[in-house]
């Protein structure tokens, strides 16, 4: 069977956790030998065998940042021709998939990673693209053969926001990590370079800088942190001029108060990132919206204690009280995810993180039960195959087509 598989991000371009996803995924689809898995992503041109690259066309340089995206998708679509199925993750290729199927007659499975209904602050990013990326997105789920959430928290968000869908097609299979690339390391030579001391406690964070994964709300938070904790943000890539102000402010304001505020704003190595991880106290994800969160999984990997908000498909990876805290949340109910009292959910994440510094050698052990729960239960060989159980659903009822 000859899948194609369709994606914005890619190795070496990859800034999220669909990428993460997409590249595991792949090669572990492709090291189990049963399926011809092409991967088709967007930008420059790859080296890797079975992967093609397509750039946003020139003419469209300067336009609208959707309306580039679905000049990319066009030539992906007219490319799958000869695939038995297509698997396209996040808007950005989801019109790819849809079109790919109208055209040459095959199922299209689609891997949910965010909904844009749910990120409505989007609008500051691409104006009257968020109203053309929403309309993609929609028009991909109606004809989609199958649909991918990657938790039940993702699931019942799906079936939220488009009702219309029939339950049956609605899948859950989770993210994964590679628990040998993600694993403890007692090494900490790499750490002073970044400007972190390896000694001293530390709350770190990684991820975007954009409204989803709560970034003020932890700077605010940080304020309360005792004062030799450090706090390590690896946060860049800002969704818009705005929020990349917003926290710019918070972090000087912060660092103006208090010592050991590290903010990196690089992409790190795995190295690098992997000691990080491993020498952190407690790894925080604050996010407003998060479907799953591979990050947590990354961190638990590499045996960190997880305080996480209590949404979306965090409660599904972090056990409270076993692999670490989580922090409860009122969301408010239009799309946004913001907190009903921002105030509150700033003091409970503030309490869960003190908490979590103040006794380190509990926080090491929910980080070593984080670890064996990251190993046991998200191993991509296992995500590998219960995707391409959903592969073969979509087939001929015996699932024999070749």
């Amino acid at each position: 069977m000859r899948v194609d598989v369709l994606t914005k991000e890619y190795p070496p371009a990859v800034y999220g956790g669909a990428g993460v996803h997409v590249a595991e995924l792949a090669r572990a689809l492709r090291g189990a030998g049963r399926l011809d898995v092409r991967v088709r992503c967007f930008g420059e041109a790859r080296d890797e065998p079975g992967t093609s690259a397509y750039p946003e066309p020139a003419e469209l340089a300067g336009a609208n940042a959707a309306l580039r995206t679905l000049g990319a998708d066009l030539p992906m679509a007219a490319d799958c021709a000869g695939a038995d199925l297509v698997h396209s993750h996040t808007w950005y290729a989801n019109l790819a998939g849809h079109l790919a199927s109208l055209l040459h007659g095959v199922p299209h499975v689609l891997s949910a990673h965010s909904l844009e209904p749910l990120r409505p602050w989007k609008a500051e990013q691409l104006g009257g693209g968020y109203a053309l990326s929403s309309w993609v997105e929609r028009t991909a789920y109606t004809g989609a053969s199958a649909v991918i959430a990657v938790s039940a928290g993702m699931r019942a968000d799906i079936l939220r926001s488009y009702p219309f869908l029939d339950p049956a097609r609605v899948h859950v299979v989770h993210n994964g990590i590679d628990a040998a690339d993600w694993a403890p390391t007692g090494a900490r030579d790499l750490l002073p370079a970044l400007g972190v001391d390896p000694d001293a406690p530390s709350v770190v964070f990684v991820g975007r800088i954009t409204r989803q994964k709560g970034l003020p709300h932890l700077l605010r938070a940080a304020r309360e942190l005792p004062p030799h904790v450090q706090l390590v943000l690896c946060a860049g890539a800002p969704d818009t001029p705005e929020i990349a102000a917003e926290v710019e402010h918070l972090v000087r304001e912060l660092q103006q108060t208090r010592s050991g505020v590290v903010w990196l704003q690089r992409h790190l190595s795995r190295p690098e990132l992997v000691q990080v991880l491993s020498a952190a106290t407690t790894f925080v994800c604050p996010s407003v919206y998060e479907p799953l969160g591979i990050v947590n999984l990354e961190a638990m990997a590499c045996g960190a204690a997880v305080v996480g908000t209590a949404t979306g498909g965090i409660p599904e990876v972090v056990a409270d009280g076993e692999t670490g805290w989580l922090v409860p949340i009122e969301q408010v109910d239009d799309g946004s995810g913001a907190p009903v009292d921002p105030d509150r959910f700033v003091a409970d994440l503030a309490a869960a993180l003190t908490e979590a510094t103040a006794d380190p050698d509990r926080a090491r052990e929910r980080g070593r039960r984080g670890r064996e729960r990251a190993v046991a239960d998200f191993s991509w060989t296992a995500i590998a195959e219960r995707t391409e159980a959903v592969y073969r659903s979509v087939l001929d009822p015996a699932g024999t087509r070749p």
